[in-house]
This record gives structure tokens, C-alpha cells and sequence, in this order.
């Protein structure tokens, strides 16, 4: 049955293969010798198509079956195995079954790594659970992880937090690694606080105010994109 269950996963997939994209893809997730995704494979199949297939399946593969999905090679085959995560988090009620979900996050994290990865699971699983069950410690672990996807999973998890209008998690850990060295880190950091901006506009002034002249610059952009032209300039020309 596990054979099974993957082969017709993975069969779905290569069908709504795109040529164009599997060549596109490697320059976009930047899979060369030394970047950040090195070595990474893509099939080129489209995020909206790889969700069809997540709901297609997440109801009948289990979580050894996901196991052996998301330790693929294949990029679009961990997307797809955690997007049916998120669907099997999202879709149950037992306590038991979310803290599994949780456990087996918390022991794929190494397939975890690309921003994309990261970013369109990490809040939806481990920072709503963080937030429901007052467990910030999960959160904060990764955040002093000396890799910077922990780092990344641990800011971007805390979205779930701003949009409960609870900003203290984002603060700190946008603060403790304000001067990663990696854009990436810089971008979630500033992208963070946006949200925290237009949730809440005077919690993301007061935040500018305090670090804003010290903030990498990509991180200062991200941040302020969405604030009045004028106070814009302000930041960007350090007039404040």
C-alpha cells in the first residue's frame, strides 16, 4: 500500500510537469554550486497544481508514507508532502494527532530547505501550535539554531502570532537576528515586521524608531514598504 500511495503521488506529479519550468526553477530557487538551494531538483510543476494533488491524497497517506514523500530529492514532492501536513494539521481536532504532526515537523527539518518550504508551512503547523498551546519554547529553540532555516522557520512561524495581534514573538526574533548574515534572513526579518505594520502601524513605528538606523537595508525596505511615501523617505534618508 505505501509503494502504492507514493507511486500515484508521484505519477500525478510528472504529469503536470512543464518543461519550461523544471528549467526555470533551478535559477529562481538558486540551486548552483554554493547557493542556498545547491543541488536541489525540480520536476517544474506549478504550486497551485501541486495543492490539487496535496488534497487529492492527504486523507489517505499516512505519516510513514509522508516520511519517504518529503525525504525525496525532488522539491515538488516535499512542497506537496507538506502542504498535505498542513491539510491533515488544519483538518483534525485530536490533540494526539496535531502533536504527532508536530513531532514529525520537528524531525524533517532538514528537508525543509528552501524559503518556499518554509514559508508556506511553517506557520500554518508549528506556529499555530506554538500559539495554541502557549509552547513559544519550540519557536525559540530554532531561532538560536545555528542554521539559518531553523532561524527562518522560527520568525516566519510567528506570522500565526501577528495575525492574533500578538507581537512580542516577532520582536525578538527579528531583534536576535537582525545582523544575520544571509539576505534571506534580512528579507523574512523585514517582511515580518510588515505584517506586523499593517496589523498594527505605531508597534511597527515604535520598532522602526529603535532599530532602523542599524537594520540592513534590505530588511529596512521590506519593512516599510507598505507605510505613507513620506515617512518612507523619512526612514529610508534617516531623518528620524
Amino acid at each position: 500500500m505505501t509503494n502504492n500511495i507514493l507511486k500515484e503521488i508521484k505519477e500525478s506529479l510528472a504529469v503536470l510537469s512543464i518543461p519550461e519550468k523544471a528549467a526555470f526553477f533551478p535559477k529562481f530557487f538558486k540551486t548552483g554550486k554554493g547557493e542556498y538551494g545547491e543541488g536541489d531538483l525540480f520536476l517544474g510543476v506549478k504550486v497551485p497544481d501541486q495543492r490539487l494533488v496535496a488534497k487529492e491524497y492527504y486523507s489517505k497517506i499516512n505519516l510513514k508514507e509522508l516520511s519517504e514523500l518529503i525525504a525525496s530529492p525532488y522539491h515538488e514532492h516535499r512542497l506537496t508532502a507538506l502542504l498535505m501536513l498542513i491539510y491533515k494539521f488544519e483538518k483534525t481536532k485530536e490533540i494526539n494527532v496535531k502533536e504527532e504532526i508536530i513531532e514529525f515537523y520537528l524531525n524533517h527539518l532538514q528537508y525543509i530547505n528552501n524559503w518556499d518550504l518554509v514559508d508556506t508551512s511553517c506557520y500554518k503547523i508549528l506556529g499555530r501550535y506554538a500559539f495554541e498551546n502557549q509552547k513559544e519554547s519550540l519557536l525559540r529553540t530554532l531561532s538560536h539554531s545555528d542554521q539559518m532555516w531553523h532561524k527562518r522557520i522560527a520568525v516566519v512561524g510567528t506570522m500565526f502570532y501577528i495575525k492574533k495581534g500578538s507581537f512580542e514573538l516577532t520582536k525578538e526574533f527579528v531583534t536576535q537576528n537582525l545582523f544575520h548574515p544571509h539576505d534571506l534572513m534580512h528579507k523574512a526579518n523585514g517582511w515580518l515586521l510588515r505584517e506586523m505594520g499593517n496589523k498594527n502601524e505605531a508597534e511597527l513605528i515604535a520598532y522602526l524608531n529603535q532599530y532602523y538606523k542599524q537594520m540592513p537595508r534590505t530588511c529596512l525596505r521590506y519593512a516599510i514598504e507598505k507605510l505613507d511615501e513620506q515617512l518612507r523617505q523619512d526612514y529610508l534618508k534617516g531623518r528620524i
